[in-house]
């Protein structure tokens, strides 16, 4: 029997990362699920109000799984910068004003690091994941909507990953701020990348999305997230 499990998000790259992730982890069982995106359920996209990226993916994945009575899973991700004072933060696809306008925000990173070395751009991607659950309550209520009886199981996992922004953006793969970020795991990159590179560490967005799922920071909190999917298996 497959399960359907809505993912609060209209990314669909992210639904790519989650069953890329989900299959290297769980193998054959990963095919036990069907990952659907709050778009493809007619949901409205909640009011982030949390302060934190936790606070964030948790409140989305309830809302998800209250309204439609099936597991629910959300993220809420974003980019550190050091020097920064750690914005852009929790307002990460929002930074230019307009949420999810990558080209913007990346111009709006770039002009704002516009003075600041290289050996002083150290940043990080972090990513909460969170999974909620709606359990029947016996009589038939499994979280739906109207029935206000369910009880939930709910599931956090963070992961992050450290590097540095790049002095322009490189590469087409990703989404997000992937094509100015260069990770400190180049571990992935093979030797015909580094010469195409000219010896330069890649950009997210230059790895494949393999590569960059192994190094990831939504990558490791989704590994992390595997062991309470094969629960639901």
């Amino acid at each position: 029997m497959v399960q359907r499990i809505v993912v609060a998000t209209h990314n669909r790259g992210k639904i790519r990362e989650i069953e890329h992730i989900l299959a290297d982890e769980m193998g054959s069982a990963a095919a036990r699920f069907e990952f659907i995106t709050s778009e493809d359920a007619g949901l409205p996209d909640p009011r982030e109000t949390g302060i934190t990226f936790q606070e964030n993916a948790l409140l989305k994945a309830r809302d998800a799984a209250q309204r439609t009575g099936l597991p629910a899973m959300a993220d809420d991700s974003g980019l550190i910068v050091d020097v920064m004072g750690n914005a852009p933060g929790i307002l990460s696809a929002r930074w230019s004003g307009a949420h999810g306008d990558d080209s913007a925000n990346n111009a709006l990173l770039l002009a704002q690091l516009a003075d600041i070395p290289g050996t002083r751009r150290s940043a990080r991607f972090r990513c909460a994941c969170a999974l909620v659950v709606p359990h029947d309550d016996g009589a038939g209520n499994n979280g739906g909507k109207g029935s206000g009886a369910a009880e939930y199981t709910e599931y956090v996992e963070t992961g992050e990953m450290p590097g540095r922004i790049a002095l322009s953006p490189r590469g087409s793969n990703g989404f997000g701020y992937d094509p100015l970020f260069v990770p400190d795991d180049q571990g992935c990159v093979t030797d015909q990348q580094r010469e195409q590179n000219n010896g330069q560490p890649l950009t997210s967005a230059q790895m494949s999305p393999e590569q960059k799922d192994a190094i990831s920071h939504r990558g490791a909190a989704i590994r992390a997230m595997a062991a309470h999917f094969a629960e639901l298996a």
